[in-house]
C-alpha cells in the first residue's frame, strides 16, 4: 500500500518532449537577437569613421587648439597690456616674447586662436545655410524654381570670393568679427551648393522619398526627414571645408588690413607683426607662431575631412585593404613566378644533359670505328 504523504517523482515522458521543442525555439530566439544585434552594430560602425591614423592625428590636431582656445585666455594677461618690454625675444616671463609695442605674444596667441576660432565657425555656419537652401532645395523642387537657384549659384560660384569679401569689408571702416565671417560665409557657399544640389537631385528619384509623396507629406518634412539624413556626412565634409576657408580668408584679409578691428585673430596679430617689421627686425616669434597653428589647424580638419570622404565615397574605404591584398598576390606571384623559372631551369639542364649523353656514346662509337 502507498504512503499518500510521499512525493510522486516520477516524470511522465510527454511533458519531457513538450518541453524540449519550447526550449529549442528560445535557444533560436536567442541566437536570431544576437545576429540581429551584431548586424546593427556592424551598420553603426560603417556609418561611422574607421579609427585610422589619419582620424586620430586630426582629432588630437583640433582638439588641441580648440583647448588652448578655450583654456588659455584664463590664464594669461591682458593681450593689450602695453607694460612689457618690447621685443623681446622668448623667456620665462614671456614665453613667446612681446611685441614692438610691449604685448605679450602668448596672450594675442591665445585670445587670437579664439577669435579666429569664432570667425570659422560662424562663416561655415551661414556658408552651410546658404549651401542647403541652394543647394538641397533647388536638387528638390526641379523645374523653374531649380533653374532660378542654379542662376544665383552658378553667378556666386565664377565671382572670386575673397575680392569680393574685400570689396565688401572696404565699405565699412569700423568691422566686427561677425562682420567679417558674415561676409566671408556669403561668398563662400556657392561651391558647396552645387555638389549638395547634384546629391539631392539623385535622392530624389529614390523609392523611400516617391513613397513620402504618395503618403502626402509636405516638401519640407521630406527634405529634413528623407534627404537630410542621408547627406549628412557630405554636410560634414562641406561643413570643415568651410571652416578652413573661412579661417583663411580672414587671415588674408586681416593682412591686409581689412579685418576685425575690434578682436584679436591670428590674421590681425600677423598683420600687427607686418606693420610693426617683424621680420625686419628678426623678430621671428612674433609672425611664426600664428602661421604655425593656422597650418596645424587647417592640416588637422583636413585629415578628418579624409575619413569623412572614406563614409561618403565606399572605395575609399576599402582601398587600403584592397592595396594590401593587391601587394600580397604580388608577393605571391613574384615567389611562384621564381619557383616556375627554377622549374623550367632545371628542366632545361636535365634536357641538356640527356641530349648529350647520346650524342657523346655516338662519338665514342665513330672514333672506336675509325680506329679499327
Amino acid at each position: 500500500m502507498s504512503d499518500p504523504t510521499r512525493l510522486d517523482t516520477h516524470t511522465d515522458p510527454r511533458d519531457a518532449e513538450m518541453t524540449a521543442p519550447a526550449a529549442v525555439t528560445t535557444t533560436l530566439d536567442a541566437q536570431i537577437d544576437k545576429e540581429e544585434a551584431k548586424a546593427a552594430r556592424r551598420g553603426i560602425r560603417q556609418l561611422l569613421p574607421r579609427r585610422s591614423a589619419k582620424l586620430i592625428i586630426g582629432l588630437v590636431i583640433v582638439l588641441a587648439i580648440v583647448a588652448f582656445g578655450v583654456i588659455a585666455p584664463f590664464f594669461v594677461q591682458d593681450p593689450r597690456f602695453s607694460g612689457n618690454d618690447a621685443l623681446q625675444p622668448p623667456s620665462a616671463d614671456h614665453i613667446l616674447g612681446t611685441t614692438k609695442l610691449g604685448y605679450d605674444v602668448f596672450a594675442q596667441l591665445a585670445y587670437g586662436t579664439q577669435g579666429s576660432l569664432m570667425v570659422g565657425i560662424i562663416a561655415a555656419l551661414i556658408a552651410l545655410t546658404l549651401s542647403i537652401v541652394f543647394g538641397i532645395l533647388a536638387g528638390y523642387i526641379g523645374g523653374w524654381g531649380d533653374e532660378g537657384l542654379s542662376l544665383v549659384t552658378n553667378i556666386m560660384l565664377v565671382i572670386p570670393g575673397i575680392p569680393l569679401a574685400m570689396v565688401i569689408a572696404t565699405y565699412f571702416p569700423s568691422r566686427s568679427w561677425m562682420l567679417v565671417a558674415f561676409v566671408l560665409g556669403i561668398t563662400s557657399w556657392a561651391g558647396s551648393a552645387v555638389v549638395l544640389r547634384v546629391q539631392a537631385r539623385s535622392l530624389r528619384s529614390r523609392d523611400y522619398v516617391a513613397a513620402a509623396k504618395v503618403a502626402g507629406e509636405k516638401p519640407w518634412r521630406v527634405i529634413l526627414v528623407e534627404i537630410l539624413p542621408n547627406l549628412l556626412p557630405l554636410l560634414a565634409a562641406q561643413f570643415l571645408f568651410a571652416i578652413i576657408f573661412a579661417i583663411l580668408g580672414e587671415a588674408g584679409l586681416s593682412y591686409l588690413g581689412l579685418g576685425a578691428t575690434d578682436s584679436i585673430t591670428w590674421g590681425t596679430i600677423l598683420n600687427d607683426a607686418q606693420t610693426g617689421q617683424a621680420l625686419g627686425t628678426r623678430a621671428w616669434w612674433w609672425f611664426v607662431p600664428p602661421g604655425i597653428l593656422i597650418a596645424l589647424l587647417g592640416a588637422g580638419l583636413s585629415l578628418i575631412n579624409f575619413s569623412i570622404d572614406e563614409i561618403i565615397n565606399p572605395k575609399l574605404r576599402v582601398a587600403p585593404e584592397n592595396a594590401r591584398r593587391v601587394r600580397k598576390a604580388k608577393q605571391a606571384g613574384k615567389g611562384v613566378e621564381a619557383d616556375v623559372d627554377a622549374a623550367d631551369a632545371a628542366a632545361a639542364e636535365a634536357a641538356l644533359v640527356e641530349t648529350e649523353q647520346p650524342v657523346t656514346e655516338q662519338t665514342q662509337a665513330e672514333q672506336n670505328g675509325v680506329r679499327a
